[in-house]
């Protein structure tokens, strides 16, 4: 009897441990500006190296499909991660210098770039060090509500 309520312990345990572990996982589909394979190659990298388990970015659609751990990285730090090394998401706008070092067949049409009234938004407690977006939401940092910058056009982030 005791042998039977160990391995019903036991079983229990592993069932609660694989259920755990599988709801802490998210995927998610983000649209990111890109060209080629060599920007399929780069933004892949970018979304790995900022937490993302998976990374398959589709040239046609130009969507990324990333997995990833909601405990170790955010949608927020995976784009982040992809505007710094030169590519538009739906969230974050590249900077100009990363942008512009991209290759040539890499340059992509920047909607920033034609639309000159685009509002940058900020964290009221600035603790992502003067970064701005390009659309409302929430600071990846403090989760606060960005906030609209009176006379100041989005494009750093």
């Amino acid at each position: 009897m005791k042998t039977l309520s160990l391995f019903a312990a036991i079983m229990f345990s592993i069932f609660s441990i694989s259920t755990s572990s599988a709801q802490s996982k998210t995927t998610e589909t983000i649209k990111v500006s890109g060209n080629c394979g060599m920007c399929k190659t780069t933004i892949e990298k970018a979304a790995k190296s900022a937490g993302a388990k998976t990374a398959s970015w589709n040239e046609e659609s130009k969507e990324l499909k990333v997995t990833y751990a909601v405990n170790k990285t955010s949608s927020a730090k995976i784009q982040e991660a992809i505007a710094n090394s030169g590519y538009d998401t739906q969230d974050f706008t590249a900077v100009k210098t990363a942008y512009d070092n991209l290759p040539g067949c890499c340059k992509y049409d920047r909607k920033a770039d034609s639309d000159a009234t685009t509002k940058a938004f900020a964290c009221p407690m600035n603790c992502e060090k003067d970064k701005t977006y390009n659309k409302a939401g929430k600071c990846p940092t403090c989760g606060m509500a960005l906030k609209e910058k009176k006379g100041e056009q989005a494009g750093q982030h």
